[in-house]
């Protein structure tokens, strides 16, 4: 992209708006269905389990196709590959939402996964393009926006289309809307495409990354309501995929054309970047995830109201990103990072302790702190993993780096949601210790039941149901604590990287 010319004026706040709204769609497509399952599941006649597979094969194939974006977009060009990628994005959204099978609607969620793939990776290197050098800071900041607060707004939506109209609208809503971010950047991005060369097909690369990663996140996907590795499924799966991954950094490190470039990681600002924005993000997901399971299926919440309490985060992410994008060029990315490290691990501690008291403003306190840590999250890290790269190296490093984030966060959310059950366990067996008639405390409690009106087997119900959601309270404190210590050794991690940063191709350095 070393021959085009930055954009400028109208044609610069129209691109940006086209590029970051597409990646919104995206991301929002990723969660928006989350809060849909039990709604499709029972309008398709099918389980709640057999509905998950919505957003399991959407994220097996978005997880495969990610990687392959530096790839293809070298062999269509990078303009062409978004724009195709766009409009079979809408088709299938269309598609999703005509579905009249569960099966109809995981075949074409498939394909949606496969295409939405190359989006995310590419809008980030088309979008650095059409800003100067000087600039590009302030590029990713608005870039990062979309990231930010996507996920925020997919249970929010999903949960009132769900409660005021047909699941399927939750699809169709990316048809006007992407139609008409088709049309605006099918003009803005005309003579804007970038070189291509004809490569030959990685074969052997493109079946071991489509077995490594397909494998791993069915693993992830399915492993915990199969008992993990104690299912002959679920080990057949982990070992395919680990000698996979084994045998896809052998080949592609001596491969001419690889259709993942694994030399990327042999630069120390990207593998830092990298790993701390994956990580990070694996982190800040878990919560994103185990907050809306904890309050809808122990206190109450419904489905809309839990994204309303996680709505907050949004604020400080969308009032400070603009300003960090303006004054990169100042600042020190590791600096930034530490003090988004440091207010993260402060919301993750200051979550431990939730009660079973607690307010709907003791909830939206810390995620409203947490936006300061999400704004200087990002933009900084990106900056750091494409420092000193090549123009024609951003689109396959972001694709390397959004497959490596995407991958983390499904970890992330399979240990968060398994070691949040084994922990209530544990904490159940420990507080049901205590039920006995010669405890005073049991005692007392039986008698206000009684005084309610309750029959002594109600008493015994009320309470087992009292010590489940104290269990899963405690255990989601305990995950959170851990979450913040972690972050706070993810700090040394960052520190490794050398400056300059940003996203110009500046630096070379690669120790």
């Amino acid at each position: 992209m070393a021959h085009l010319q930055p954009l400028s004026g109208a044609k610069l706040v129209l691109a940006t708006m086209g590029l970051a709204l597409v990646t919104f769609m995206t991301v929002l497509d990723t969660t928006i269905a989350n809060v849909a399952v039990h709604t499709i599941s029972g309008n398709l006649g099918a389980s709640s389990s057999q509905g998950t597979w919505v957003i399991t094969f959407f994220g097996v194939a978005n997880a495969v196709s990610i990687p392959l974006t530096g790839w293809l977009a070298k062999r269509l060009g990078e303009v062409k590959l978004f724009l195709t990628a766009t409009m079979l994005f809408i088709a299938t959204s269309w598609l999703c939402g005509m579905s009249a099978s569960l099966g109809m609607l995981i075949f074409f969620r498939i394909i949606q996964g496969a295409v939405a793939g190359p989006l995310i990776p590419l809008s980030q290197s088309l979008l650095l393009a059409c800003y100067p050098p000087k600039m590009r800071g302030m590029a990713l900041a608005m870039w990062s926006m979309t990231i930010i607060v996507a996920p925020i707004c997919g249970p929010i939506i999903g949960g009132w289309i769900c409660d005021n109209h047909h699941w399927s609208w939750i699809f169709f809503i990316n048809v006007p809307m992407g139609m008409l971010l088709f049309a605006l950047l099918l003009k803005i991005l005309k003579g804007r495409e970038t070189e291509t060369m004809r490569r030959p097909i990685d074969k052997v690369g493109l079946t071991l990354l489509v077995l490594a990663v397909g494998c791993f996140q069915l693993m992830l996907d399915e492993g915990k309501d199969n008992d993990w590795f104690n299912s002959n499924y679920i080990l057949a799966l982990g070992i395919i995929a680990f000698v996979s991954f084994v045998f896809l950094i052998v080949w592609e490190l001596g491969e001419e054309n690889p259709i993942v470039d694994i030399r990327l990681f042999g630069r120390r600002n990207f593998a830092v970047g990298c790993l701390s924005v994956s990580l990070g993000f694996m982190l800040y997901f878990s919560a994103v995830v185990l907050l809306p399971l904890l309050l809808q299926t122990h206190m109450g919440y419904t489905a809309y109201r839990a994204g309303l309490a996680a709505a907050p985060i949004g604020f400080f992410s969308l009032l400070l990103a603009p300003v960090l994008g303006k004054n990169a060029h100042r600042l020190d990315m590791r600096v930034i990072v530490t003090i988004s490290f440091l207010v993260f691990s402060m919301c993750f501690f200051w979550r431990t302790r939730f009660s079973p008291d607690m307010d709907f403003r003791f909830v939206v306190w810390p995620q409203f702190i947490q936006g300061i840590a999400v704004a200087f999250f990002f933009m900084p890290l990106t900056s750091i993993l494409l420092s000193g790269l090549k123009p024609d190296q951003v689109a396959g490093a972001s694709s390397l780096s959004s497959c490596v984030r995407v991958l983390c966060g499904s970890i992330g959310t399979s240990l968060t949601t398994t070691l949040w059950e084994r922990r209530e366990i544990l904490h159940h067996a420990r507080l049901t210790e205590r039920i006995t008639e010669f405890d005073a405390g049991t005692a007392e409690t039986f008698a206000r039941l009684a005084d309610l009106g309750f029959s002594r087997d109600m008493s015994l119900e009320y309470i087992a149901k009292e010590i489940t959601r104290q269990g899963y309270i405690l255990g989601s404190g305990e995950l959170f604590w851990l979450g913040g210590v972690l972050f706070l050794l993810l700090i040394i991690l960052v520190w490794q990287a050398r400056p300059p940063f940003g996203p110009s191709g500046v630096s070379d350095r690669k120790k």
